[in-house]
């Protein structure tokens, strides 16, 4: 792009901190390390969906922010004097999702990403400052819809498959739906691509048709193209609150690590709307949130992480562990800690399988959110994640209601949101009640529940239907290499027997941390103490071995 289009423009407003203009001083800083450059009307500093490797800092002149995914570029920004560019990638190595270009002549301060970490190593306030702004920046993209295009059916599996891997990763992507949108159509004639091929992802210029995970994760520069490294101190399986402090403190202490996942960073705890009972955050702290700050912290110290990659099998060869992943590539390290977590089961229910698809989901985040706007949900379950889901979903949908198993809506559910829960006139509660059935034609109509004392059934309306009714570990991939309880939880320390190093399983070098250990307290601050202890175990056990 080398000529700007004529368009009038303001600077945009700082919107919840996203656009701050840095202090003199902080300026000062930067510069005793940077470079000033001129710049040019019509100049690209940054393309979309290539990585940076300078932070920019506008001294003189405007700067244009552009979304542009490979059609007509549009405007989401105005930047002026003082302030900084760039988002989250930034920090974690990805590639941006944005264009910027200079609406006029001025001036700019390059600073080198490994300059810019030495200084706020120093200015503990300055990097406070840019890590909000790159997060509420990434909220915002979410929200607009910058990023890659998916076209497809809102009745497809694979296109609701794509848009739940974006969503729970985090990546800003718009969703053009074939049955809504007008313009759908005619972008398949423009792309030679034929409906049955979709769903289609479009980004800067190239078209992936149905992709997996994996591609779609490639093509956005969330995982890089080569494999993992493939001998390392630490392997950590498992993204999740728990995996996420064993890597910090991993590499933070020198162990080379690589944590794998098969999804995506945050685990259970990255799809909670909202963790108001977490130490240190006493207005909460969103999962998504919680995550990339992890995730940040995990980059800093040069952990590396893969992400789509789903562990397949644990062996041993050569005197290192061996986790085997479904791409074929296999991680050998010293010591391995198991944080792969869990997943919520599904339900049993007469008609699900027609309507789970497009209308039954296990997480309740923005992403979920915005696609019942003023329609009627059902959310199933009785404890922390069914209570934050509807709170959370009372201020989107028309009419919420919770169907809880127990007589009591505080038995397993936290005080504070049981309270809240009954102060909310969206929220209705159906307890002593379970879900029989979902009536509806490819997409959801109504849920019929019954009260378990009376016998007697609702019909529900509802056109998505929320499920948290307790966990399965996930565990499969361990195949019979380490010992279970009863349950499927792994067995660790003085459950296999006196003298067993704690939070150690049943193959000395082998570490269950988080949810997926049996007796963990299921909650998110009891998951990183477990990660964090787990590394100290580590160290103790290579010093021994």
């Amino acid at each position: 792009m080398n000529d700007t289009p004529g368009w009038v423009t303001e600077e945009t407003p700082d919107l919840y901190g996203a656009y701050p203009r840095l202090e003199d001083y902080q300026i000062v800083a930067l510069t005793a390390v940077g470079q000033r450059r001129r710049f040019v009307k019509g100049q690209t500093l940054q393309r979309a969906g290539e990585p940076a490797d300078e932070f920019l800092v506008v001294l003189e002149g405007r700067v244009l922010v552009l979304q542009d995914n490979g059609s007509a570029p549009h405007v989401i920004g105005v930047h002026g004097a003082r302030r900084f560019l760039g988002d989250l990638g930034l920090l974690t190595g990805q590639p941006s999702f944005l264009t910027s270009v200079t609406e006029d002549a001025g001036q700019l301060l390059a600073i080198p990403v490994e300059k810019l970490r030495e200084v706020v190593s120093r200015d503990a306030g300055l990097a406070d400052l840019m890590l909000r702004a790159f997060l509420v920046r990434r909220s915002l993209q979410l929200t607009l819809g910058a990023g890659f295009a998916i076209i497809g059916s809102r009745y497809s599996a694979d296109t609701r498959r794509l848009r739940d891997f974006a969503a729970r990763n985090r990546l800003p992507h718009q969703w053009i739906d074939l049955e809504n949108d007008t313009d759908a159509e005619r972008l398949l004639r423009e792309l030679g691509v034929d409906r049955a091929q979709t769903p289609v992802v479009l980004w800067r210029g190239e078209v992936l048709r149905n992709p997996d995970n994996e591609q779609l994760a490639e093509l956005v520069g969330l995982r890089p193209a080569s494999p993992p490294r493939s001998v390392c101190d630490l392997i950590v399986v498992g993204a999740g609150p728990a995996g996420l402090a064993a890597a910090v403190y991993g590499a933070s202490e020198g162990l080379a690590t690589v944590v794998v996942d098969s999804v995506a960073t945050g685990g259970q705890a990255g799809t909670s709307s909202r963790i108001e009972n977490y130490l240190g955050f006493p207005t909460g702290i969103s999962g998504s949130e919680l995550a990339d700050r992890a995730v940040v912290q995990c980059k800093r110290f040069g952990a590396e992480l893969v992400v789509p990659a789903g562990a397949c099998g644990l062996g041993h060869q050569d005197g290192q562990h061996v986790v085997r992943l479904e791409g074929g590539e296999k991680v050998c390290g010293r010591a391995v800690v198991i944080a792969s977590g869990v997943h919520y089961r599904r339900l049993e229910l007469s008609g699900l399988e027609t309507v789970e698809p497009t209308s039954v989901y296990y997480a309740a985040t923005e992403f979920e959110a915005n696609l019942c706007q003023g329609d009627p949900v059902v959310v199933v379950g009785g404890g922390n994640s069914a209570g934050q889901a509807a709170v959370f979903l009372s201020q989107y949908a028309g009419q919420v209601t919770l169907v809880v198993r127990s007589n009591d809506l505080g038995r397993d559910m936290s005080r504070y949101l049981a309270d809240r829960i009954e102060g909310i006139d969206r929220i209705r509660v159906l307890v002593h009640s379970e879900a029989r059935a979902v009536r509806g034609q490819g997409v959801l109509e109504e849920v019929v529940a019954e009260d378990l004392g009376s016998g007697e059934r609702h019909s529900l309306p509802a056109k998505a239907l929320f499920v948290f009714i307790g966990s399965v570990p996930h565990v499969r991939w361990l195949g019979q290499q380490i010992e279970l309880d009863d349950h499927g939880y792994v067995r660790t320390g003085p459950q296999l027997g006196p003298g067993c190093r704690l939070l150690e399983t049943s193959r000395p070098g082998i570490f269950a941390a988080g949810d997926i250990r049996s007796g963990s307290v299921k909650r998110v601050a009891a998951a990183v103490g477990d990660g964090a202890l787990a590394v100290r175990l580590v160290h103790e056990y290579l010093a021994g071995s």
